[in-house]
């Protein structure tokens, strides 16, 4: 029998996980793949790992990895797609929001011929309204500016063959960005519909801010455009203040009116220097990334395992 191992990264999820192996078992009974359980515990502050240690006592086919500390989702997905073995690989988050009766079908779409087989919201319900409004928007916007196409809806949920699977192992980047590495792999693709879900229990560990910086994080990564946009800015700065210089010059010499220079003096140094600063912001989050790259450092730091 083929084997499917299932990713689940997991962050204060003490209440969730023996809800979530339960779950899971129960809608993919029929499923004719083994499974192996690799739970990734992102630096928890409750205990989620104790729970973890007695439901790998329990079951045989539960694995897990505990940090260090918190390495962020990212890495908890890249440890569990690297110590992962099965022929097929799923990557689910532990609060049953990914529906699982789902990875049956997502199952037979891959013996049809697909590579993968992912899930897309096509509703929001429950979501606070301005994530849902800046979600939106941030698709629209990154679909317009980088040559990945990413699918508004798409979530980190999917049915992957091993062959995708090391194709996305093959990405060594530090700064990682899921959804666009899932997208840019390419291969035989398709997506399944579903309606939103509550979380079973628990607390998200996403906020407003952290998704405006997984966001950034996104469009830095995968589109140049605003590099492009830095220099678009300083060209036009250049030029108005070209245009401004003949006009106010010609205007002092043909009409004999006198420029008034401190207000001038103020809007011009708030404007240069603004679009100044916005252009070295833009220059800098790309220098930050590569300062980061040269590092090389390690995306986690594994401190317990039960993984051979």
């Amino acid at each position: 029998m083929k084997k499917l191992s299932v990713v689940v990264p997991a962050y204060n999820e003490e209440e969730t996980l023996e809800l979530f192996l339960n779950e899971v078992n129960k809608q993919t009974a029929e499923l004719p793949l083994e499974k192996v359980f690799l739970f990734i515990n992102d630096g928890s502050t409750d205990n989620t790992l104790d729970v973890l240690k007695k439901l790998s006592n329990k079951y045989d086919n539960v694995k897990y990895i505990s940090f260090s500390r918190n390495f962020g989702k990212e890495a908890a997905l890249i440890a569990g797609l690297e110590v992962s073995d099965g022929d097929f690989i799923t990557v689910m988050d532990a609060d049953l929001q990914d529906p699982p009766e789902m990875l049956n079908e997502m199952f037979e779409k891959i013996t049809e011929g697909y590579d993968v087989v992912g899930t897309r919201r096509v509703s929001r319900v429950g979501e606070p309204p301005i994530r849902s409004f800046f979600a939106k928007k941030f698709y629209k916007l990154i679909n317009k500016i980088s040559d990945t196409e990413m699918v508004d809806g798409v979530r980190d949920f999917r049915l992957m063959t091993r062959q995708v699977c090391d194709s996305i192992l093959e990405v060594k980047e530090n700064n990682r960005f899921s959804k666009g590495i899932f997208s840019w792999v390419g291969f035989k693709t398709t997506y399944l519909p579903y309606e939103n879900r509550e979380r079973i229990a628990g607390n998200t560990s996403w906020n407003f801010w952290g998704l405006l910086k997984y966001s950034v994080d996104g469009i830095v990564n995968f589109s140049d455009t605003p590099l492009n946009i830095a220099t678009f800015v300083g060209f036009i700065s250049f030029l108005t203040s070209l245009l401004l210089s003949i006009f106010y010059l010609l205007k002092t010499l043909i009409f004999g009116d006198p420029v008034q220079g401190f207000p001038t003096l103020i809007v011009l140094i708030l404007l240069l220097g603004g679009l100044q600063l916005l252009s070295i912001g833009i220059i800098g989050k790309y220098i930050s990334k590569i300062f980061l790259e040269t590092k090389g450092r390690p995306n986690y730091i594994i401190k317990e395992s039960n993984i051979e």
